[in-house]
């Protein structure tokens, strides 16, 4: 199913580790919904990105995969409103991060996580974007500068 232009269901609930522990990772009507609003988000990261493809690594999870790959619960991938990503074609994940944080995209959080990709999500249509910017790495959590 096409969520977007370039963005496919299939591409954003795919899991290798879903595939592994055999985990059925298949998203109920709702976190359809959420991963339409999730695709369009990031068909505007894209944009920014001067239309350079992007590798999604983690889309939609559901509880039993977010709980195997030890996340939190509360995550938003848990609701298919957050993706993990790298562009490669575009450049590092620090020009990354600052390319997307400097524009006009209406994201919930984006982090930088551990220099090796990109998590960012998007609120749900009827709240308001918070923008927060957070950095994980070996030290722990602090806000994006």
């Amino acid at each position: 199913m096409q969520l977007s232009d370039h963005f496919t269901l299939e591409e954003l609930v795919r899991s290798d580790t879903a595939i592994r522990l055999d985990i059925n990772n298949t998203p109920d009507e709702n976190a359809i919904e959420n991963l339409k609003i999730l695709a369009n988000g990031l068909e505007k990261v894209r944009s920014e990105l001067n239309n350079k493809s992007m590798h999604i690594t983690s889309g939609y999870r559901s509880l039993t995969l977010n709980r195997a790959l030890k996340s939190k619960d509360s995550s938003w991938h848990v609701l298919g409103l957050a993706a993990d990503f790298h562009s490669p074609s575009y450049g590092d994940i620090q020009s990354i991060m600052k390319k997307i944080v400097d524009s006009d995209i209406e994201y919930q959080q984006i982090i930088e996580e551990y220099n090796s990709w990109i998590h960012i999500s998007f609120p749900p249509l009827d709240q308001k974007a918070k923008k927060e910017k957070l950095i994980i790495n070996k030290s722990g959590v602090s806000y994006y500068s």
